[in-house]
């Protein structure tokens, strides 16, 4: 996992600059989106992974495909993805894409983890809480896992607060271990 978003980080970080200076940020995020779409067609996968399909042939199905969703820019984007044979990484891409995105209008994505389900209330108080230690809005993501038998983990950007019953006794039988 941790490779493939070292891959991704430089063409995210080049095209989130390419969108910035051309004050185009949310037309770039719907034109990744939608050919992050085109990508996860099952049609679509099977064909990039066939090594008798060339690179320019699937370029030119991936775009025609596409139609007017993409403009020049984003076509010439895929084009290179396809014949550096990275396709299959246009989720991360897209992901780090929207975190960039998302850090640029000062909105940090937080992951939380929980061992139950939250209420809207909960999931608001949380995420004031957030805003008020990291002074910037929240967008939170919630996850249920039940291996965490009670609390919960949360991720912000590189930062990550395990509050949860399972990662307590995990400390605890480390100490013990000592």
């Amino acid at each position: 996992m941790a490779e493939i978003a070292t891959i991704a980080r430089p063409y995210a970080e080049a095209v989130f600059r390419l969108a910035k200076e051309t004050s185009s940020l949310d037309s770039w995020s719907d034109q990744l989106a939608f050919a992050q779409l085109v990508a996860a067609d099952g049609d679509m996968q099977r064909l990039s992974a066939d090594p008798k399909v060339e690179s320019n042939q699937l370029s030119e199905l991936f775009l025609s495909v596409s139609g007017a969703n993409l403009k020049a820019e984003a076509g010439n984007f895929i084009k290179l993805l396809i014949t550096s044979g990275r396709l299959s990484i246009l989720p991360e891409i897209v992901t780090q894409f929207e975190t960039l995105k998302a850090n640029e209008g000062g909105v940090l994505e937080a992951e939380v983890t929980s061992a139950f389900a939250m209420n809207a209330e909960q999931i608001a108080e949380l995420s004031a809480r957030l805003e008020k230690k990291f002074n910037r809005k929240i967008n939170a993501t919630v996850s249920i896992d039940p291996a965490l038998i009670g609390g919960l983990i949360v991720s912000v950007g590189d930062e990550v607060y395990d509050a949860s019953v399972r990662g307590k006794l995990q400390g605890m039988a480390y100490a013990l271990k000592r």
